[in-house]
C-alpha cells in the first residue's frame, strides 16, 4: 500500500485560488489521480500552515511515506488573511530535510515560475531541480497518475497536459474526500470549481502578462460533471462553492468560443450550469462566480444582462464579477492587448449594478463588479495614473457600486510577453504607483465601502477567524468582507451576525449580535444608538430604547 504526503503550498492564479478558506483543484485532482490507480493508498494532506505549526508531526509522517508531493504557486499575488503561501526558502529546504520518500514538485510555481511579489520577476523552475527527484511543469494530476501507474520517475511524462476532461472528471469526484483533512472543513471551507480551461481571447494572444491564454483552445466541462463534483464535496461537508476557474464566466459555452475574441453569452447554458450546481448543493451557504470580461457585457448587452439575471436567480448574495480593466489608459490597453476600454467598462459596471445592486438576505448586495488594475505595463506613463484615477472618480460621481478594487504590480512570468520586458517599467514609475495605491486606499476605498456597507447594515453568517480585541470575522464569499469586532466572548470559528458601525479602507468595524451592553464600550454603544440612548442602555434603562429599531438586538439578561 502506497503512502503519500500532499503538501499544499497554496496557489493564486488569474483563474484559481487555493489560499484558505479556499481549496483549489490541485489537492483534489491529485488525490483523485492516486485513488484512481490505487484505491487503498494512504494520503496525508497538509497545508503549508499546518506543516509549520505541526512541524514534528509533518516531518515524521513524510519520513514514513513513499512519496512527497509539493505543489502551489502565486502568479497574481495578494494579501491573505486565511494563510501564508509557501516561501522560496521552504520549497528548497523541506525536501532536503527528508530522505525516504520520492519528492515531486508540481503546480504553477513549476510551470510559470515562483512568484515572490508583484513588481518582481518570477523565479524559474530550474532553481528547484536539485532539491526534488522530479520537477514537472505538466498538469499535476496527470504527472501523478503516470507515476502511480508506472512507479518509475523515468517513465513519467512530466509535460503531460489534459486535452479534455475525461480523467479530470473522474479525479474530481474520487479526490473530493481529501477535503476531510482540511482544517477549515466544517467552517468556512470554500471549494474552487473549474468550468473551463484557457481564455476565449487566446486567439489574439490575450493580455501580455497573463498565463491563461497560454493553455490554447478553450475546453469546457459539462454541467452534469461539474454538478457531480459539487455534490461529492457538499456531501462531505463543504459549505461554499466558487465557480471561479475560468477567465470569463459569461463565456461559458458561449456562441463563437474558439472562433471570435469576444463570444456572445448563452443565458440558457449558464442557467443550466447554475441550476445543476444549485440542485447538487441545495443548502450551500455560498455559491458565487468570479471572473467576467467586461467587454463580454458591453459588446453583448442584452444577452449579458439576461445571463447575469440567471446567475442572481441561483447564487447567494455577496457575489462579485471581477473585471480585468487593468488600465484606463488606451495606450496601455493597445500595447498590452488588454481588449477593454474605460468607457466600455463603465458601461459594464452600470449594467451589473442594474442587475445586482439590491441587498440580499445576508446583508450584502446580490452581485457587484470588482475592478482589477495591473501596474508596470508597457506604455505606462504619468498620464496612465491620472486616467486610472479619473475612471474611479467617474464611478463615484455616477453613484455606482463596486465591491473592491485590486491593484497589483505586474509579475513577469516565463512564457508571457512580459517576461522579456521584466520589471523596469514598474521600477521607473514607482512614485506614481505608490501615490495611486495611496489615493485608492485612503480615498476611493473608504468612500466606496461606506456605500456598499453603510452603518447599521447586518451581515449574516460570519465566521470568527481570529479571536482577540478586536476579533476578525468574515462571511463566505468570492471576496468576503472583513469585519473587526469588539467583544470578548467570541470563540474561534463561531458563526455570528455582525452589525456594521464603521469602516476602514477595505474592511468594516462592527459588533456581534445580539448586542451585549456589558461587553461593549460606551463609545461603541454611542455609534449604534447615539449618545443619549447609549448611556441609558449602559445604565440598564432599556425601556428608553424601545423605539429604536435595533433595540430588539440588545441582550437583556
Amino acid at each position: 500500500m502506497t503512502k503519500v504526503v500532499l503538501l499544499d503550498g497554496y496557489n493564486d492564479e488569474p483563474a484559481g485560488l487555493g489560499v484558505p478558506p479556499y481549496i483549489d483543484i490541485y489537492p483534489r485532482y491529485i488525490a483523485g489521480a492516486i485513488w484512481s490507480v490505487e484505491n487503498t493508498a494512504t494520503i496525508h494532506y497538509f497545508t503549508i500552515d499546518e506543516a509549520r505549526r505541526l512541524k514534528e508531526k509533518f516531518f515524521s509522517t513524510v519520513e514514513k511515506s513513499d512519496l512527497l508531493v509539493v505543489f502551489g504557486g502565486i502568479t497574481v499575488p495578494g494579501k491573505y488573511l486565511g494563510g501564508t503561501p509557501i516561501t522560496l526558502e521552504e520549497i528548497l529546504r523541506i525536501p532536503r530535510q527528508v530522505t525516504r520518500p520520492k519528492k515531486i514538485l508540481l503546480g504553477p510555481l513549476v510551470r510559470f515560475g515562483f512568484g515572490k511579489a508583484g513588481g518582481e520577476r518570477a523565479v524559474p523552475r530550474e532553481e528547484f531541480l536539485d532539491a526534488y527527484d522530479l520537477v514537472a511543469p505538466g498538469d499535476p494530476w496527470l504527472v501523478i497518475y503516470d507515476y502511480m501507474r508506472e512507479k518509475s520517475l523515468e517513465k513519467v511524462d512530466k509535460y503531460a497536459i489534459s486535452r479534455d476532461y475525461t480523467l479530470v472528471n473522474q479525479f474530481a469526484v474520487r479526490g473530493a474526500r481529501i477535503v476531510l483533512q482540511h482544517p477549515n472543513l466544517g467552517y468556512n471551507l470554500t471549494a474552487e470549481i473549474e468550468t473551463y480551461r484557457s481564455c476565449p481571447r487566446w486567439i489574439t494572444g490575450g493580455c501580455s502578462f497573463c498565463i491563461e491564454p497560454r493553455f490554447g483552445r478553450v475546453v469546457f466541462r459539462e454541467p452534469r460533471d461539474i454538478a457531480l463534483e459539487v455534490r461529492a464535496l457538499y456531501e462531505l461537508g463543504v459549505k461554499g462553492f466558487r465557480l471561479g476557474r475560468q477567465a470569463d464566466f459569461l463565456a461559458y459555452k458561449g456562441r463563437g468560443v474558439n472562433e471570435v475574441e469576444f463570444p456572445e453569452p448563452d443565458p440558457e447554458k449558464i442557467e443550466e450550469l447554475m441550476r445543476q450546481v444549485r440542485l447538487a448543493a441545495p443548502d450551500a451557504e455560498m455559491l458565487h462566480i468570479d471572473n467576467v470580461n467586461p467587454a463580454t457585457i458591453y459588446l453583448h448587452k442584452e444577452k449579458a444582462k439576461e445571463a447575469l439575471r440567471k446567475i442572481v436567480k441561483y447564487h447567494t448574495p455577496g457575489d462579485v464579477a471581477a473585471f480585468g480593466l487593468e488600465s484606463a489608459d488606451p495606450d496601455v490597453a493597445k500595447a498590452n492587448n488588454l481588449g477593454n476600454d474605460a468607457d466600455g467598462v463603465i458601461e459594464a459596471v452600470r449594467l451589473v449594478n442594474e442587475v445586482g445592486k439590491n441587498r440580499g438576505w445576508n446583508g450584502s448586495p446580490e452581485l457587484l463588479p470588482g475592478i482589477n488594475f495591473v501596474l508596470g505595463l508597457p506604455g505606462e506613463t504619468a498620464k496612465t495614473f491620472r486616467l486610472n484615477k479619473e475612471f474611479l472618480l467617474r464611478i463615484l460621481e455616477e453613484n455606482l457600486l463596486v465591491r473592491r478594487v485590486n491593484i497589483r504590480e505586474v509579475m513577469p512570468l516565463p512564457g508571457t510577453p512580459m517576461w522579456s520586458i521584466g520589471t523596469r517599467i514598474a521600477e521607473k514609475n514607482k512614485k506614481y504607483i505608490k501615490a495611486f495605491k495611496k489615493w485608492v486606499r485612503e480615498y476611493f476605498d473608504q468612500e466606496m465601502i461606506r456605500r456598499v456597507y453603510p452603518s447599521r447594515t447586518i451581515i449574516r453568517n460570519c465566521y470568527v477567524e481570529r479571536v482577540g480585541n478586536p476579533s476578525v470575522a468574515r462571511p463566505l464569499g468570492s471576496y468576503p468582507i472583513t469585519v473587526f469586532l469588539e467583544g470578548s466572548s467570541l470563540k474561534q470559528w463561531e458563526k455570528v451576525d455582525c452589525l456594521v458601525i464603521g469602516a476602514k479602507a477595505r474592511s468594516l468595524v462592527g459588533v456581534p449580535l445580539p448586542i451585549n451592553p456589558r461587553e461593549l464600550s460606551l463609545r461603541t454603544m454611542k455609534k449604534i444608538f447615539g449618545n443619549k440612548l447609549a448611556v441609558s442602555i449602559k445604565a440598564g434603562k432599556l425601556e428608553e430604547a424601545e423605539k429604536d429599531p435595533f433595540y430588539k438586538y440588545v441582550l437583556r439578561k
